[in-house]
């Protein structure tokens, strides 16, 4: 561990860079990201789901209204006449008179006719189990989304900054083949004089032409790949691809967070908690069926024939209703066989997932290691392949050396600058993978 700080500083002493500008940038990628805001549309969207749920808590009221209209069908015979017309002739011959009138038996119609009923139905659950649990699974569906908003925007950082990387490592490839391009366009200049002055053979003038073509095309390569680095970064940030990146080289440290193992935070596991905690919610609600559910009701409202209001239109009903599940075939007790088989496959899946965390932090930070120990070893054969082609290019201007040396010592010093800069970013991803396998970047929530 020693050995990789120490390695650090060498990285640092030699080409750090500000994170203000890309801090800037990672915020605004988490602000304008269209993924993060559908996300967010989902969270809301299940925020209401629990307030929905929270709701079924309180009465149910509502306006019930009809009106009947009827003729034909079955009807309740009211044999009146049989029954009272016997007692009002013997009271008719009684009394001398017919102030007792015979009557006809009647047949009234079971629809009624002309009939309407007006009423505030109102409802509201006294005890339900299936209600309780139920808003317990909507809370923790809530959390389960944010959970995995947290891990996409993790994802989403980590991305940002390898992106900002790799463009940052593109244009430094270029300053190195424009530096490239003006030394063989020197050796272009010196080469026709010397074969001007007969000096020199036709063979290394042409060699030199083609080593300025080569690199002019490296150079045209370096360019567009640059400008592929640019369109992505901004892609992943949600601006215009052209839009140029703001960069600002200085020296800063390295944060050294990565020597530090954190993977029991990682929102990962903490996806999979909630998620036993809602197969266990599941089984609650599964086991409610055996609960009784008693709720109650009420009516208040008229009715009446003809539409008449008036004190005897008006009425209430009211109760309580009771409804127990006492046998269903046993259809619940498979289905919490069913759901303890899941509690089973989830703890397995969080002994394998933090194992998989654990291997994934070690890979990054041996990657991270090798990283730093290769820059560091390009580092060194940059300074060499340096001092090389100075002694070589002072030679060759003396004629001490031919062409094909001094071609081959600037080759190396161009490659050397290369695999340097290679390294050095290199070294910045292998971080920021380590960074997001260790979830130890701060998100402001």
């Amino acid at each position: 561990m020693k050995k990789t700080l120490i390695l650090i500083a060498i990285l640092l002493g030699y080409h750090g860079y500000s994170q203000n500008k890309l801090d800037g940038y990672i915020e605004t990628g988490l602000k304008n990201n269209e993924i993060i805001k559908q996300h967010n549309f989902d969270i809301n969207k299940s925020m209401y789901a629990l307030k929905e749920a929270h709701s079924l808590f309180y009465p149910s009221v509502s306006l019930n209204a009809n009106y009947t209209k009827a003729d034909g069908g079955r009807t309740i015979d009211i044999p009146i006449g049989d029954m009272l017309n016997p007692v009002y002739s013997t009271l008719n011959q009684l009394t001398n008179s017919n102030a007792f009138p015979a009557l006809q038996n009647q047949s009234v119609l079971i629809n009624p006719d002309n009939f309407y009923d007006a009423r505030i139905h109102t409802t509201m659950p006294l005890l339900n189990f299936e209600i309780i649990y139920n808003k317990r699974i909507k809370k923790q569906q809530n959390s389960l989304q944010i959970i995995e908003l947290e891990i996409y925007k993790r994802e989403l950082v980590k991305e940002i900054k390898i992106a900002y990387y790799k463009y940052l490592q593109s244009k430094e490839g270029i300053k190195i083949y424009e530096e490239a391009l003006k030394l063989v366009k020197e050796n272009q200049r010196v080469n026709q004089s010397l074969f001007k002055n007969e000096k020199i053979n036709r063979t290394a003038v042409l060699r030199s032409d083609n080593e300025v073509i080569r690199i002019e095309a490296n150079l045209e390569t370096a360019k567009q790949a640059s400008n592929n680095a640019k369109s992505y970064f901004n892609f992943l940030i949600n601006q215009k691809l052209d839009t140029e990146i703001e960069t600002d080289y200085q020296n800063e440290l390295l944060p050294t967070t990565m020597v530090s193992e954190n993977t029991h935070n990682r929102e990962e596991l903490a996806k999979l908690g909630i998620v036993k905690e809602l197969n266990g919610s599941v089984s609650k609600l599964t086991e409610s069926y055996w609960f009784p559910k008693l709720s109650a009701f009420a009516d208040f409202g008229f009715q009446d024939f003809d539409f008449e209001v008036n004190k005897d239109s008006r009425y209430y009903f009211a109760g309580v209703g009771l409804e127990w599940n006492i046998f269903s075939g046993n259809k619940n007790k498979f289905k919490l066989k069913q759901v303890a088989k899941d509690t089973q496959k989830i703890n397995s899946q969080i002994d394998n997932v933090k194992q998989q965390l654990l291997l994934q932090f070690q890979v990054t930070q041996n990657n991270l290691k090798s990283a730093l120990e290769q820059f560091n070893a390009d580092k060194n054969q940059k300074e060499s392949a340096r001092k090389y082609n100075e002694d070589i290019t002072k030679l060759y201007k003396e004629g001490q050396a031919i062409y094909i040396e001094l071609l081959d010592a600037q080759n190396q010093w161009v490659n050397a600058q290369l695999n340097t800069n290679i390294a050095l970013y290199n070294s910045w991803i292998a971080y920021a993978e380590l960074e997001r396998a260790n979830a130890t970047f701060t998100l402001n929530q």
